[in-house]
């Protein structure tokens, strides 16, 4: 009995000196670009928040290896010079081995050519189809295309018959995107764009564009941009009186856009990852339980839902993990265990990276959404 619990005892403190001495061992350090203030705050703030509480509980689990993983995470602001300066310094001072986000189109393109010349893997939490088309080879993504959000929106019309669209676009990255895929691909579904316009980001009232829609042949109109600029259009068109239908894109996928729109939200339609109505979805759909292990793991940690933006984080921060267990920390290592993710079930869809598609996800990822009584429905 004796020789036995000596054996037990003997096993558990060589468990322990193992572990104390794993995780003295230099952290793997992961870099972070996030707007967590300024107007692009929505995405920013829950992508920073989520990125920690993932990196917390990997460490909690015993970290990947046996080492601890360290997240150094940057404020953006959402501004393109901002994030080129924590770029370099995440790079250069941190020696991080790769970096999430940013959370911005504009300002991931603006860090692309930084990642790309220090050969680091950035895995952007931003929608714009260009980050990734053509693929640059350091370059991944986490956030649904904007063509496939366009794509959906797109069906949804054509089924219904609604063949005459009025498009207005944000002046930024992400609406320059947008509106390139929505001019691109509308022939292919039988959609004619009978009104193209733009607002800008700071713009406080769009009643001028709308009423030059109202004026067209438009049976519906698609609003492509991130808050606060949709809400304003959508409280603006209420104002008017304008009637016909109007989709949103899957920047505003939050309780912050109904927030913000107030009553003016209800019966807009939208597509949005399935993060957002986890709990209508059915039992065989494979994201269901990792979608709501999430949301309720944000919920416990910050007091508020998880979303669409900060599961953009939460994918990239565990596909990061995944290439890292399978090829260690070197980042051409990171880089070439990346591409060959398949099938990795996460918060924006199941990933499947490859040499020709550093973006992963197919239409299939997203879902179209609708208002009602100030929450998500699922669209059927």
């Amino acid at each position: 009995m004796l020789r036995k619990i000596s054996f037990i005892f003997v096993s558990v403190v060589s468990f322990l000196v193992a572990a104390v001495c794993a995780f003295a061992a230099p952290p793997i350090k992961i870099g972070g670009l996030f707007a967590v203030t300024g107007p692009a705050s929505f995405l920013g703030e829950p992508e920073r928040n989520t990125a920690q509480m993932v990196v917390n509980e990997i460490n909690a689990a015993g970290g990947i290896r046996g080492r601890r993983l360290e997240l150094v995470a940057y404020d953006t602001q959402g501004d393109a010079t901002r994030a080129v300066q924590a770029a370099n310094r995440l790079i250069k001072e941190d020696r991080v081995v790769a970096i999430i986000g940013p959370s911005t189109t504009g300002d991931t393109m603006a860090v692309i050519p930084i990642a790309e010349r220090a050969h680091v893997p950035l895995v952007s939490c931003a929608a714009g189809s260009k980050i990734t088309s053509p693929v640059k080879r350091w370059v991944f993504k986490t956030a649904q295309n904007d063509a496939l959000a366009v794509a959906r929106i797109y069906e949804y019309l054509a089924g219904r018959k609604l063949t005459r669209v009025a498009i207005l676009t944000v002046s930024d990255g992400f609406g320059s995107s947008g509106r390139e895929q929505l001019k691109a691909n509308a022939a292919r579904y039988g959609i004619r764009i009978v009104s193209d316009d733009t607002y800008g980001p700071k713009d406080t009232d769009m009643t001028a564009q709308l009423t030059k829609i109202r004026g067209s042949q438009a049976q519906a109109i698609i609003c492509w941009g991130t808050n606060p600029g949709p809400a304003v259009i959508a409280r603006n068109a209420r104002q008017i009186g304008l009637k016909i239908p109007l989709f949103m894109s899957h920047g505003v996928s939050s309780k912050k856009f109904i927030e913000l729109a107030g009553d003016a939200a209800e019966g807009i339609i939208l597509p949005s990852g399935r993060v957002i109505v986890a709990d209508r979805l059915p039992n065989s759909d494979r994201q269901k339980k990792p979608l709501l292990a999430f949301v309720k793991d944000y919920q416990r940690h910050y007091r508020a839902e998880g979303d669409h933006f900060g599961g953009h984080a939460w994918d990239a921060v565990m596909l990061l993990k995944a290439a890292i267990e399978r090829g260690g920390d070197n980042p051409a290592a990171i880089r070439d265990q990346l591409e060959k993710i398949r099938t990795f079930a996460g918060i924006g869809g199941v990933f499947s990276y490859s040499p020709a598609d550093h973006a992963g996800l197919n239409k299939d990822a997203f879902v179209l959404v609708e208002v009602r009584n100030r929450d998500w429905t699922l669209v059927k």
